[in-house]
């Protein structure tokens, strides 16, 4: 409510004070995260959607720790909900330079997701699209490692990337929309975007599963963690690649419990999948998200265990 202050515009405060929040919030959480930290990552990859500044809060973080010969920082910006992807590109492209110039492979990359949803979300709009937005978006933030196989550290459970995918639905760029605007971000949300996503979701999987080469039995058994836009999305999914819900029961309680986080939801997911003792080592894991374009990414992983 530092933003939407009744004594302001029925839209609250402007972009520059939204801003300063987003610093001043972002650089308390990411303190937070490497409190403990005394080994500086090679390179730390910075994911938002919700606030930018200059220098970023993961370039004045670096700079309090005094890692600035160390750590190389990069931002993944305004790509929304499946930026997740780009920003596993991006690390695994840095984790192999290091593997070829002779870097310090163990140090490996981290990759931090920082995301303000509710600085965007007016508690005064009340149409029917804002009501949807504001009931399903929420606040989230997370860090992770990604490195080669010598950076691991045999006693935590982790993912092994097998294959990675991206795609454009044709005819779709106004289905989904977030605009930067003179009061911070605005969403645009189309009500077929589901639909649009169904009718070219079987060929993306079936193409990234062979990527992957994942056999049909394999896929079929497979774990997927699909961002929930929205509990619609969900069920698409469900429907339209014949899962049953266990396969999906991570992905509906990280809705339920927290809501969708932008582009910090599905490193939630996958935080709950290593946690869960129940999925075996071997299991592969099909991983799902979508955003502004419209854009469908996928990866398939395998979880691995000491």
């Amino acid at each position: 409510m530092q933003v939407y202050r009744l004594d302001e515009q029925p839209t609250g405060v402007g972009a520059l004070e939204r801003t300063r929040f987003f610093t001043r919030t972002v650089e308390g959480v990411l303190d937070r995260l490497y409190s403990e930290c005394r080994t500086p990552p090679t390179d730390l990859l910075h994911v938002t959607c919700t606030g930018y500044d200059s220098p970023s809060a993961a370039q004045r973080l670096v700079a309090r720790k005094g890692w600035g010969a160390d750590t190389r920082v990069f931002h993944v910006y305004h790509m929304g909900c499946y930026a997740t992807f780009p920003a596993l590109r991006a690390a695994g492209a840095f984790v192999a330079r290091a593997g070829r110039d002779g870097s310090d492979l163990l140090r490996g990359t981290d990759v931090v997701h920082t995301e303000i949803c509710s600085l965007h979300l007016s508690p005064l709009a009340h149409s029917p699209e804002q009501l949807v937005v504001q009931t399903l978006f929420a606040d989230g933030f997370i860090a992770y490692g990604v490195g080669a196989e010598a950076s691991r550290d045999p006693r935590l459970p982790a993912f092994e990337l097998l294959a990675q995918d991206e795609q454009i639905v044709p005819d779709s760029t106004d289905a989904m929309t977030w605009t930067c605007s003179d009061w911070g971000m605005q969403m645009g949300l189309l009500r077929d975007v589901p639909e649009r996503i169904a009718s070219v979701l079987v060929a993306f999987v079936d193409r990234l599963a062979r990527r992957a080469g994942l056999g049909n039995q394999e896929l079929s058994q497979a774990v997927y963690a699909v961002h929930p836009g929205g509990p619609k999305i969900l069920d698409q999914v469900c429907e339209v690649l014949r899962l049953d819900e266990a396969q999906l029961a991570c992905s509906r309680r990280i809705l339920l419990e927290r809501g969708n986080m932008s582009s910090a939801t599905l490193p939630h997911v996958w935080m709950e999948l290593l946690r869960d003792t129940q999925i075996a080592a071997g299991r592969a894991i099909v991983s799902l998200a979508f955003g502004p374009g419209l854009t469908i990414c996928g990866s398939i992983m395998r979880k691995v265990t000491s």
